[in-house]
């Protein structure tokens, strides 16, 4: 229990924030009022960092997300960013952005072929008659919750959406009609014949240095129905989209596990039948992608020292076990489809506060960002460009971390731009 009163205020009536904020002793005031920690909505902190609101964050007041977080969690900006920072570490010639002999980066080959529509129609039509009878999936870039999503296979399903959405050529559409089109992943890792993705939480206190945190204790999703390529079956949602939100209208939806394991039992069902070693190379992999995707939009995030942010990052796994980035949330869901589900999101919360506010301490945003080893809860550092090397090293060591590949990540970034470091700074190798 903290000793000190924090007053909060709280956009979300979900009981895994309020019952935090309850056990702590923190008083509930308006968002009009003198707040330390404000939980809002993505909307909300729009408004608040808005040049034309003049509002001025004091340095005892915290806020969960960053002002530009969309530039990660919007699905074409983060595709965006990502190629971009890929070019870049090319022009550099660093060794992360080396390429194989068919082009494909070896290190750096984090989501499926994308393309934005309508902006690329011409670059994706081009791709799609090389490979005719290649499926694709079409995802809405500023929804979530699976909504809008659909799977085609001929280029005569995407004119014909194309009209039916009223939009009969691909010009003049709002930033909110755009999409993004990948290859579908048409052999996707199945545990009893059904596909999963996985849902991983990602704490980031600071952008410039770089400062995330993995949780231990995210989840794998289940469709309900077991996973068929035909394509007859591409219009069954619970064949191929693992979001809660639509695999519990389903029939045949399990309320009591909420078709999910957690990565604790994933990763002994892997091992189990694939082995350790590559098991731990998996996510070992599955870190890789995560850090680089944050390192990609870095420069670019505006890295006010009052945010931080927990973002729900999606993977899915092929049969090769290659790891695959769907995409990253700005605002994971809170709700509790069990009572497991709720345990843990408590917990999630809980152990971010700790972190981002020192028990018993107020907010102070001058203060160092690097928590205490007591306050990491159930989090791991995922990477820490302030850490000194031997530090680094240490944690690993004693929370059972390993790098991957043994490539060393570009230098860090600072005021958007990058500024080559000693070989003492810490290295998510």
């Amino acid at each position: 229990m903290s000793g000190v009163k924090l007053k909060y205020a709280c956009d979300l009536d979900k009981s895994v924030l309020l019952n935090n904020f309850d056990r702590r002793g923190w008083t509930a005031v308006s968002p009009d009022e003198d707040w330390n920690f404000y939980w809002a909505s993505v909307q909300t902190v729009r408004t608040v960092f808005s040049v034309d609101n003049g509002y001025r964050l004091g340095d005892e007041q915290v806020i969960n997300h960053f002002p530009n977080h969309y530039e990660l969690t919007r699905k074409d900006l983060m595709v965006k960013n990502i190629k971009r920072y890929r070019r870049d570490l090319e022009k550099e010639a660093n060794p992360i952005a080396e390429k194989d002999e068919n082009g494909v980066y070896k290190h750096l080959d984090m989501f499926p072929v994308t393309f934005m529509l309508p902006a690329d129609y011409n670059l994706f039509v081009e791709e799609f008659r090389k490979n005719p009878n290649s499926t694709w999936i079409m995802k809405p870039c500023g929804k979530a919750r699976g909504i809008g999503i659909f799977l085609i296979n001929k280029l005569s399903q995407l004119k014909k959406w194309s009209r039916d959405s009223k939009t009969s050529t691909f010009s003049q559409v709002t930033t909110k009609d755009t999409y993004v089109i990948s290859r579908y992943i048409e052999n996707p890792l199945l545990i009893g014949g059904k596909k999963f993705d996985l849902r991983l939480y990602v704490l980031v206190t600071s952008f410039r240095p770089l400062k995330c945190y993995m949780y231990r204790l995210g989840f794998a999703r289940f469709c309900t129905v077991k996973y068929n390529a035909n394509v007859n079956e591409l219009d069954n949602l619970f064949v191929h989209l693992t979001n809660v939100s639509i695999q519990k209208q389903g029939e045949d939806y399990n309320s009591v596990h909420g078709g999910k394991w957690t990565i604790h039992n994933l990763r002994l069902f892997l091992e189990g039948t694939r082995g350790k070693e590559i098991t731990d190379d998996l996510f070992n992999k599955i870190n890789w992608i995560t850090v680089h995707s944050l390192k990609a939009v870095a420069p670019v995030i505006a890295n006010d020292r009052h945010c931080y942010e927990i973002y729900g990052f999606d993977i899915i796994i092929d049969d090769n076990l290659k790891p695959w980035l769907v995409e990253v949330n700005a605002s994971p869901s809170l709700s509790s489809t069990t009572s497991s589900d709720r345990i843990m999101k408590y917990n999630l919360i809980s152990d971010a506060i700790n972190i981002v506010i020192p028990p018993g301490k107020l907010p102070d945003v001058r203060a160092s960002k690097t928590p205490d080893k007591e306050n990491l809860g159930q989090f791991d550092i995922l990477f820490d460009e302030e850490l000194d090397k031997s530090d680094l090293v240490t944690l690993e060591n004693s929370r059972g971390l390993k790098s991957y590949p043994n490539v060393p990540l570009p230098a860090p970034i600072r005021g958007g731009r990058d500024v080559r470091v000693s070989q003492g700074r810490a290295s998510w190798k």
